[in-house]
């Protein structure tokens, strides 16, 4: 087990620690984080939640998959909840391990009321979001103050897989410079029409970053008006952040992660 500079908390029997993984790069993770990885009896873990992370689990650790993931089958929150105070109740020490941040489209307050409402102790950690982390590692500004001093932050689909009907897209084209998309691609088409329909332009920039922060990183710059097409013909797969507005325009002097590929490129001579 690493051992820390500084004094961080012990993770109790019988606590539940609901913790953001990042958007998957393992070095992103929190020192809060990985303290409990090395703690943890039982690790209830996402299917966004990277392999090399669970490789830092404490050895002997039961690492328990709970599935989530957008689109595919996945476990009931209620069976995962349930889960969570059975082991706690037995008086492991869990560690419930969620892609991103808990907080962020990632249904961490479902859990925490439920181990509220149980009884049970725990504690939030959380954890870099992707719709912050995947665009740095894509060369891309969440704000500038040349370019924007709003950012509005949505899901492209709704808790039954569904577009979100209750978004009020006009006022979102006309009032959020910079619109960051999570679990949006299934809807792309729809969601473009209806930025697009209430006065966004067509030649808007458009950056699609799929699997954000891993080794199989993929970033397709486009526009409003292609990205669909582009998205189709590149074979981007999820899970994917889409970023709208002038922000993308940066990406082609803050590009650090392909700079350092080209230059790993050069060294090899290839």
């Amino acid at each position: 087990m690493y051992e820390f500079p500084v004094q961080l908390a012990p993770l109790e029997p019988g606590w539940v620690w609901l913790v953001g993984a990042g958007p998957g790069d393992p070095g992103l993770l929190s020192l809060h984080a990985l303290n409990a990885l090395g703690q943890a009896d039982v690790v209830v873990y996402d299917a966004l939640v990277d392999p090399r992370i669970l490789d830092l689990a404490r050895e002997g650790a039961d690492l328990v998959y709970a599935g989530k993931r957008g689109g595919r089958p996945s476990a009931e929150q209620s069976d995962i909840s349930n889960r969570l105070i059975t082991f706690a109740r037995a008086g492991k020490r869990v560690l419930r391990l969620k892609g991103g941040d808990p907080f962020v489209f990632g249904r961490g307050a479902e859990e925490a009321l439920a181990l509220a409402a149980a009884g049970i102790p725990f504690r939030l950690v959380p954890g870099i979001t992707a719709g912050i982390g995947g665009l740095a590692y894509a060369g891309i500004p969440v704000t500038h103050r040349d370019v924007n001093s709003a950012v509005t932050f949505l899901t492209g689909h709704q808790a039954g897989g569904d577009m979100p009907q209750a978004l009020d897209w006009e006022a979102l084209s006309k009032g959020s410079p910079v619109l960051v998309m999570y679990m949006a691609m299934k809807h792309l088409g729809a969601i473009s029409e209806r930025l697009l329909g209430a006065g966004r332009d067509e030649s808007e920039p458009v950056a699609i970053i799929s699997k954000a922060t891993t080794p199989d990183q993929k970033v397709v710059e486009t526009t409003l008006g292609a990205c669909v097409e582009d998205c189709a013909r590149a074979k981007l797969e999820p899970p994917a952040i889409v970023v709208i507005g002038g922000v993308v325009r940066l990406r082609s002097a803050l590009d650090w992660l392909g700079a350092l590929e080209d230059a790993a490129q050069a060294a090899d001579g290839t």
